[in-house]
Order: structure tokens, then C-alpha cells, then sequence
């Protein structure tokens, strides 16, 4: 797992650049929509890696990695997170959230689910 914020690599007066994924295969990019409370995940991927990026909102975010490493975070407007193959992760938004999601490896189309172990157990439950 990897969290981190996104910075400018350039920034004028038109704005700025963020390179989000750097060096990388990137197989799908997809633009996923929370309502607010909203959870998906609750997963694992053995062979997919997954860098989250917020758009606007903010989640909490569980990951147990392969050794069984529990981890809790927030993950804002301008975060990135990375999500390695073997790491068991959901996602909840605590508002209306927008998250583009770069992936590499079998999880994109109709490949979509067959890389997707769900979980017996939740990470995290919705709330009422």
C-alpha cells in the first residue's frame, strides 16, 4: 500500500501537472462514483494492482496486507492510493466521492470480476 498526495510537478500561471502514476502499465482507468456512506471493496485481487485518486470527496479506506497488517486512513480530495495485489481493501465515502481508478492487470471490462476475491468477512459495513 501506498498513500500519498498528489504534487505538482509543474505549476504557472495556467494551473498545474500532477503525475499521478509514474513508470507503470496502466491496463484501465475507470471513474467510480460514491454516495455519501457508500462502500465498495470488501475484496482482493491476487494479481491486480490499483492506484485510487480522489476527485472530490473524501473516504475511509481499510487495507490488511498479505501478512495481516490492518490499516485505516482517510484519503482526500488529491490522495493516491495504491493497492498491490494480496492486499484485502474497501473503501467508504464518508460523502458524495469521485475516485478515478488506474488498474494493471485483469480487472478491466468483461475481465472486470475475474481477478476479485470477495471477502466472507467486511472490512468495513455500510452505515444506516
Amino acid at each position: 500500500m501506498l498513500l500519498a498526495e498528489a504534487n505538482p510537478a509543474h505549476t504557472d500561471a495556467r494551473g498545474s501537472i500532477s503525475d499521478l502514476v509514474i513508470e507503470d502499465e496502466i491496463g484501465a482507468v475507470a471513474h467510480i462514483t460514491f454516495t455519501e456512506n457508500a462502500v465498495r471493496g470488501n475484496h482482493i485481487h491476487n494479481h491486480t494492482t490499483q492506484w485510487n485518486y480522489v476527485v472530490a470527496g473524501h473516504l475511509e479506506v481499510v487495507i490488511v496486507d498479505a501478512d495481516g497488517v490492518r490499516r485505516s486512513n482517510t484519503l482526500r480530495r488529491g490522495g493516491l492510493l495504491r493497492i498491490d495485489p494480496g492486499e484485502a481493501h474497501a473503501l467508504r465515502a464518508e460523502e458524495p466521492t469521485e475516485l478515478m481508478v488506474f488498474t494493471m492487470g485483469p480487472r478491466a471490462g468483461k475481465e472486470y470480476e475475474s481477478d476479485t476475491i470477495r471477502l466472507a468477512e467486511p472490512l468495513i459495513s455500510s452505515r444506516d
